[in-house]
């Protein structure tokens, strides 16, 4: 199975076993899951931290603030980021303090602010495993809910042998196959269409007119719909990033008319349509079929005619039966206004309305700052946001409105 656009949170607590969280974290990444590293501070003295930057990828968070900046590393907002944390190998001590609610470094704080499933995998001396202390804390965090990936029988790193090596990579792996396999998020079974980027209307064969729209945004949207069960279909024009999930049906397309074109085959089949592109209102009326040079207009002007393309969303919406429909309003002044109208004159279920106005906001960025509209009447601003977030926020929003 794949792991694709999977979030793995691994913890790293101080044992020998650390050494195959190494070769875990490259088996996730081969997977397709995105991972992270955190390692307890006694962890780093059996395998560095740059091992696991390295093959993850990312940062290992090992302190709350790092000593010399004094940045600060926000233990909430990383809890809420992965969809499983899985620590592997976990001694007696962390199940200790786990159970009993013990926040004395950032692994520890991080895994008590998370509201995903929790996977621990104990490696540690026989005698340790069977203590009754241990057996207590187990039989406590099985009554939290956290999942035990019960260690093996074997030869332990005191020389002895019995049950306490931790389990296997392989093993490991598919623990999180398996996981996603029986998990159903709150979108599974649901289709969503997914249009993103701007259009690109030719002038001739090399002039066109666009706009700055990056697809940041509606790549965002297609990730997370994707990780919570649903099957994503992402129509998309000229974009500067690429989707690179495979499990991402993406319909590349470069003017207005493609677009809708590509929107109306996939259309009848959605469940969800969010409408995230930045489509050209105009296109030229008649595009050259050679490149128009300079010496073709004698004074040094041209004409340039243009016609209206035709409106996707609203073509869309008005057929949109039980679909629930989302708009995007990017405006530069009265946006609230402009919003309110579209959500009304279009038939949708929700606007999400941002403007140029605000610093962070729109085209280029990597972060948002939006306001959600929708046909209850409610109104809900938020703060700037990385677009990940934003999505998030979004989508949240949709299934709050499917199940309302």
């Amino acid at each position: 199975m794949s792991l694709r656009g999977k979030k793995v949170l691994l913890g790293v607590c101080g044992g020998i076993a650390a050494y195959k969280s190494a070769y875990l974290v490259r088996l996730l990444t081969k997977a397709g899951a995105e991972v992270r590293v955190m390692m307890t501070p006694d962890a780093a003295a059996f395998v560095g931290p740059l091992t696991f930057a390295t093959l993850s990828k990312h940062p290992v968070a090992i302190d709350f603030f790092d000593k010399q900046t004094g940045q600060w590393q926000n233990h909430v907002s990383t809890g809420l980021w992965p969809d499983v944390i899985l620590i592997a190998p976990v001694t007696a001590n962390t199940i200790a303090k786990l159970a009993g609610g013990i926040t004395d470094n950032f692994l520890l704080a991080t895994t008590l602010s998370s509201r995903c499933p929790i996977y621990l995998a104990p490696a540690m001396d026989l005698d340790m495993w069977k203590y009754q202390a241990t057996v207590d804390n187990i039989a406590k965090l099985k009554g939290f809910g956290h999942h035990i990936i019960n260690p093996v029988h074997g030869e332990l790193a005191s020389g002895l042998e019995g049950t306490g090596r931790m389990a296997e990579p392989e093993e490991l792996l598919e623990v999180m196959e398996n996981h996603f396999q029986q998990v159903k998020g709150p979108l599974s079974g649901k289709k969503v269409l997914i249009t993103a980027g701007p259009t690109y209307e030719a002038i001739d064969p090399v002039r066109f007119i666009g706009n700055h729209s990056t697809g940041k945004m509606g790549i965002a949207l297609a990730e997370t719909c994707l990780r919570l069960g649903a099957e994503v279909t992402l129509v998309h024009g000229p974009m500067q990033v690429t989707c690179d999930d495979a499990d991402i049906h993406s319909i590349a397309v470069t003017s207005a008319a493609e677009m809708l074109g590509a929107c109306e085959e996939a259309f009848p089949a959605c469940d969800i349509f969010i409408a995230a592109a930045a489509v050209a209102d105009f296109t030229p009326e008649a595009p050259s079929a050679q490149k128009i040079k300079k010496g073709d207009s004698q004074d040094g002007s041209m004409q340039l005619n243009l016609r209206r393309t035709t409106d996707i969303l609203g073509t869309l919406s008005a057929k949109k039966g039980t679909r629930f429909v989302v708009g995007f309003a990017l405006e530069t002044s009265n946006g609230l206004e402009y919003a309110k109208s579209k959500l009304e004159q279009k038939n949708l279920d929700m606007v999400v309305l941002n403007t140029t106005a605000d610093r962070g906001a729109g085209f280029g960025h990597d972060t948002n700052k939006i306001t959600l509209l929708d046909k209850s009447g409610e109104v809900i601003n938020f703060e700037l946001k990385s677009k990940a977030a934003v999505a998030q926020d979004i989508v949240q929003h949709i299934i709050r409105r499917l199940h309302a």
